[in-house]
C-alpha cells in the first residue's frame, strides 16, 4: 500500500520517517518530496508497505499523532487524476 504523510517538518529525514513506520511493519520504500529549485523537502512523503494491514494499522493510529513538533496527516495515497 501506497501511503501519504503530510504536514511534516522540513528537518525530518527519509530515514527518520522510515523508522517510524517500520515499527508496523516493514517499508518497501520511503520518500520525502523536495522542491526542484532548492532541494528543501515540500513537506510531505509517500511511503509503501508490503504488507496492507500493517499500513492500515499505521494510517489509524499515524493520524494525526504528533511528529517533530507536528501533527502528521497520515492517510491511503490516491493515483494523481
Amino acid at each position: 500500500m501506497n501511503i501519504y504523510v503530510g504536514n511534516l517538518s522540513y528537518k525530518v529525514r527519509e530515514n527518520d520517517l522510515q523508522g517510524v513506520l517500520e515499527e508496523y511493519g516493514a517499508v518497501t520504500s520511503c520518500k520525502i518530496i523536495k522542491d526542484r529549485e532548492t532541494n528543501r523537502s515540500k513537506g510531505f512523503a509517500f511511503v509503501e508497505m508490503a504488507d496492507d494491514s500493517a499500513a492500515t494499522k499505521a494510517i489509524e493510529e499515524l493520524n494525526g499523532a504528533e511528529f517533530d513538533g507536528r501533527p502528521m496527516v497520515v492517510k491511503e495515497a490516491r493515483p494523481k487524476a
